[in-house]
């Protein structure tokens, strides 16, 4: 008798134990393949999205800029700052452009590039277009000075969008890239600064 009551106690423990496992595995699954991608695609807001949105037009702006000063800078120094610029806001752009479409937003492309002079692009009253066309006409010591200034200006906006990113953004790694924006950009205006004083 004994035997038989231990053998009921054993079998309706194991019922129990695997009910319950079955339960908590249920449970353990759902949130993973539904609230998980539910979250990551809420975890926004509109200061995000128009940070990731105008930032990549303003690296855009960096980068054309600084393909030209590659070609044509007389300064090894401005030259190396140049590549440097561009290594770094090109892997920006394609991670801002992923948030966009993981967010189900708006990118660049889609907006078109009528948006380009938005959101810190003023670089000393002068728009990207207009500072474009002015190094066209540069070159030798006079190009590398005015690249330096133009782009200084141009790091300031920058800043200036990572900073309101920093205090009104919800996106973690949207904030995180704001920082990382305001760190870089601030030593390379250190960098740029100390350049134009050696021209």
């Amino acid at each position: 008798m004994r035997r038989r009551l231990t053998a009921s106690a054993a079998a309706i423990a194991l019922a129990i134990t695997l009910a319950a496992c079955s339960s908590s595995s249920d449970a353990g699954q759902a949130p993973t393949s539904e609230q998980g991608v539910e979250s990551s695609a809420a975890a926004h807001n509109d200061a995000d999205t128009q940070f990731a949105q105008l930032m990549i037009i303003h690296h855009q702006g960096a980068v054309e800029m600084a393909d030209v000063a590659i070609a044509r800078a007389a300064s090894p120094e401005v030259k190396a700052l140049a590549q440097r610029i561009q290594a770094a806001q090109g892997p920006e752009i394609d991670l801002m452009t992923g948030w966009l479409n993981d967010w189900d937003e708006e990118t660049s492309h889609d907006m078109g590039m009528h948006d380009m002079d938005m959101g810190g692009m003023d670089m000393g009253g002068m728009s990207q277009s207009e500072v474009m066309d002015e190094l066209d006409g540069l070159d030798g010591t006079e190009f590398d000075r005015t690249f330096l200034e133009r782009m200084v200006a141009h790091h300031r906006g920058a800043i200036e969008m990572s900073e309101q990113e920093k205090a009104e953004g919800l996106n973690p790694d949207a904030m995180a890239l704001a920082g990382t924006i305001i760190d870089a950009q601030t030593s390379e205006i250190t960098e740029m600064q100390n350049l134009l004083a050696g021209l």
